[in-house]
């Protein structure tokens, strides 16, 4: 927030508002039009269902309270500070924002007191979590870089991180404003605060709350639609949509969501990046960690899209944008603004605007990026692994000669594979499914295929990225488009996991060309016939020439070095290997 005028803020943001003025009637019109659309699209809950995350909330921050008590008396405090050394949940991202919708996720946040430490979280709170029939899917990952619990309660998904504050009790008016609070914490402490302090810092930088979510609504709906949600893979994720909600809330005070809709997709294709988005000023702050500067950070400097948190220690809330994802984000910025344009004039509508994504249709040829392992407790986190390294390969394929654009996909297609034997087990971990039993749901026992001597399961996630190909008049090699460099250096990144075993897991790279794609990429909808080009001006008509005859060592399957067999991998197109060519 900016300077004070008897003790109120003269405006929200780094600078003046470009507009104070109030809507005027058409302004009105598509605000109302947006907010039937929203509902029509299904992005609001049912009451209750409302009212049931309010029950399993306060059920959870009970259980946190109980969980603290057992661990202060294991620590030898007396009953009665104990009973005192509280514990308390916190909510952040799109539920403490007011913007979540049917089957959302709640992201919430255990804070505890010194005495209860990390180690705790993961093995008590896990175990009594464990002990409740209404919780389900239960899953601790201790080693991600936000240490987290997942689980479904009552049906609800809940992600739970952890932090322990260098404070003898933790009671229930605690305020995680305080910048002191962070000393003395570990770097997992403070990435887990950082989410709450964040997301409530954004509130209180916004003039109108109302105006805001409805349009955060909106542009998660959008974002999503068009396949370009996703922090992980290189696009934004929820903290950075909200933030640049937030700054053009902040740039016209008092409009309502359908006009903030519209300015926003006009001034976001607009943005001179890599100018960075702020709400407020950076501030310094108690601690020796770093503060987003790229004036000191050359690391800083290289992000290509930054949208900066509010809340101390600032971060680049979108330092995993590539030049390709940036591409696609201003090009659906582009989209999307000419939309807006027309619904605001009154030759749109809103619905075009949420109209899905053609990513499988658009390119002629596709990586498919195959994570397996043996059980589906393992997958979960080994695929997890695979797909936060995937954008290192995309920034190897952008310097890959005729290669205009490495389009990543937004999410992985999970699927439980009941193979019969070992030799089947190893081709589905090459994306070969001829014989064995699918399932794309959660693995059940009473498969066909388990009971079989030498049968077996094989967990599959698959990752695609979107291949344009630009053969260049006058390149070195215009006939040909070598990625074998960047498939080999991701495939070993990623077998270098401290966690990584060969014998349980694997990964694989191969390309597709579109008429070859699964059909569950498609998710039940009919595949379209015609294929966009993915040549821009080339250079002439040219084949993507075939890859090798067979995998490398940097495609080894789960569990075994036996490849399969030649006529199969023929049949299921070709690998990428340190020595092929695509």
């Amino acid at each position: 927030m900016s300077e004070t005028v008897n003790g109120r803020p003269k405006h929200f943001g780094i600078t003046p508002p470009i507009a104070t003025a109030f809507p005027n009637e058409r302004e009105i019109e598509v605000t109302d039009l947006l907010v039937a659309e929203l509902k029509k699209q299904g992005t609001f809950e049912s009451e209750e269902e409302s009212r049931m995350r309010e029950l399993v909330l306060g059920r959870l921050d009970q259980l946190v309270k109980d969980f603290v008590y057992k661990i202060s008396l294991k620590r030898s405090l007396s009953e009665a500070d104990a009973r005192e050394a509280g514990g308390k949940i916190f909510t952040f991202g799109s539920y403490r924002l007011g913007v979540h919708g049917t089957g959302t996720d709640i992201d919430t946040l255990c804070v505890v007191p010194r005495h209860v430490q990390r180690e705790d979280f993961f093995n008590d709170m896990h175990d009594a979590l464990a002990q409740l029939q209404e919780v389900t899917e239960l899953t601790s990952i201790a080693d991600a870089f936000v240490p987290v619990i997942k689980m479904k309660f009552q049906n609800i998904p809940i992600d739970l991180v952890f932090a322990s504050l260098g404070v003898n009790k933790v009671t229930d008016d605690l305020d995680l404003r305080d910048n002191s609070l962070l000393k003395n914490l570990d770097e997992p402490c403070i990435r887990s605060l950082n989410g709450s302090r964040v997301t409530d810092e954004i509130l209180r930088l916004v003039p109108n709350i109302p105006a805001f979510r409805t349009s955060l609504r909106c542009i998660k709906l959008w974002a999503k639609r068009r396949a370009i949600y996703s922090n992980v893979l290189g696009f934004f994720g929820g903290v950075a949509w909200a933030m640049l909600i937030a700054r053009i809330c902040q740039l016209y005070p008092n409009a309502i969501a359908g006009a903030i809709v519209s300015r926003f997709f006009i001034i976001m294709y607009q943005w001179k990046w890599p100018q960075p988005v702020l709400l407020k000023p950076i501030e310094e702050g108690p601690l020796q960690v770093r503060v987003w500067n790229p004036k000191l950070y050359p690391i800083d400097r290289g992000h290509l899209m930054p949208i900066i948190t509010p809340a101390y220690p600032s971060m680049c809330a979108t330092h995993n944008v590539t030049a390709s994802t940036k591409k696609i984000i201003e090009s659906e910025f582009k989209r999307a603004a000419e939309i807006a344009d027309k619904v605001m004039i009154g030759t749109g509508k809103w619905a075009e605007l949420f109209k899905k994504h053609d990513f499988f249709e658009r390119y002629k040829y596709y990586l498919q990026i195959i994570a397996s392992s043996d059980s589906p407790e393992r997958q979960l986190k080994w695929a997890g692994m695979v797909e936060s390294r995937i954008r290192h390969l995309i920034n190897r394929l952008e310097l890959v000669e005729n290669l205009g654009l490495a389009h990543p996909y937004v999410k992985g297609f999970d699927k439980i594979h009941h193979c019969a034997n070992d030799q089947e087990a190893q081709d589905v971990a090459f994306g070969i499914c001829e014989h064995c039993e699918e399932n794309n749901s959660e693995h059940t026992q009473d498969s066909k295929r388990d009971g079989k001597p030498g049968g077996r399961i094989v967990c599959t996630t698959t990752f695609y990225i979107g291949l344009r190909i630009e053969f260049r008049a006058g390149g070195s090699n215009p006939k040909q488009l070598d990625i074998s460099w960047p498939t080999s250096e991701f495939t070993k990144m990623v077998k270098s996991w401290d966690k990584y075993d060969e014998k349980s897991m694997g990964v694989a790279v191969k390309y597709v060309k579109n008429n070859q794609l699964p059909k569950e990429v498609f998710e039940g909808e009919p595949r379209k016939r015609k294929v966009n080009s993915n040549s821009s001006k080339s250079t002439g008509k040219r084949k993507l020439p075939e890859g090798s005859s067979s995998p490398g060592e940097s495609m080894a399957p789960i569990g075994s070095s036996t490849e399969p067999s030649p006529k199969k991998i023929r049949k299921s197109n070709q690998y990428l290997s340190e020595s092929s060519q695509c």
